[in-house]
């Protein structure tokens, strides 16, 4: 599959739900389902970074974390989930993190990942990384939106519901967060056999792909 092709390492996020799929010979898109929630992060006036936080669906979450309960308690801690966290986290460089950033209209360039984390919630594997600029940047009154979202829909993102959806640390007084939803609403599956939606036509999808732009929300950020 594409993305698995993509991928260099056998830990790294996407490649593990093509291996989840690959047993199936009528797969049908996506193949992940992600809660998203995201922090705008400014020091000194400035914006400096993104913070992602990912919640995945139990099926996800039950193949990637097989085998990873090294103490045999019966729980996943932080600790026994943070390799797992840092190598998915650094391999998803190739797809930009599947996070676009524009200030004023003009997109940002993020440096490598920090803080990678994971833990638990219920059933959900939930994985957090922060993402600082590459050039710190003054918002002044331009708008900055932000987009989390899989090109080739491989992973279905949706922000989650409620305030914290959309949160800002350190932002200048009188900014605020609002989270717009897409207008497409995003099908429970693409099915492979579905006129148009073969696996093929899937796989032909790229990073440079407009597909899954259809299903984003957009986090924008507006200051007085």
């Amino acid at each position: 599959m594409l993305i698995a092709a993509h991928c260099p390492k056998p830990l790294a996020l996407v490649l593990a739900a093509a291996l989840g799929c690959a047993a199936s010979a009528a797969c049908a898109h996506p193949h992940v389902w992600v809660t998203a929630k995201a922090q705008l992060v400014y020091e000194g006036g400035k914006l400096v970074g993104v913070r992602d936080t990912w919640s995945f669906d139990p099926e996800y979450t039950a193949f990637v974390t097989q085998g990873l309960d090294t103490n045999k308690d019966g729980k996943l801690s932080p600790e026994e989930l943070a390799g797992l966290a840092a190598e998915n986290t650094a391999n998803l460089a190739e797809f930009g993190y599947f996070t676009k950033l524009k200030v004023g209209g003009k997109e940002q360039a993020f440096s490598d990942p920090k803080e990678p984390a994971a833990h638990m919630e219920d059933k959900a594997l939930v994985m957090t990384f922060l993402l600082p600029l590459k050039t710190p940047i003054q918002q002044g009154r331009g708008v900055a939106a932000l987009e989390v979202y899989d090109p080739t829909y491989f992973v279905a993102f949706s922000f989650a519901e409620g305030t914290d959806a959309a949160t800002l640390a350190g932002a200048p007084q009188g900014c605020a967060a609002t989270v717009t939803r897409p207008k497409t609403e995003q099908p429970k599956t693409a099915d492979a056999g579905s006129p148009g939606m073969t696996e093929a036509f899937f796989e032909a999808l790229t990073a440079a792909s407009t597909y899954g732009v259809q299903f984003a929300s957009r986090v924008l950020v507006a200051c007085p």
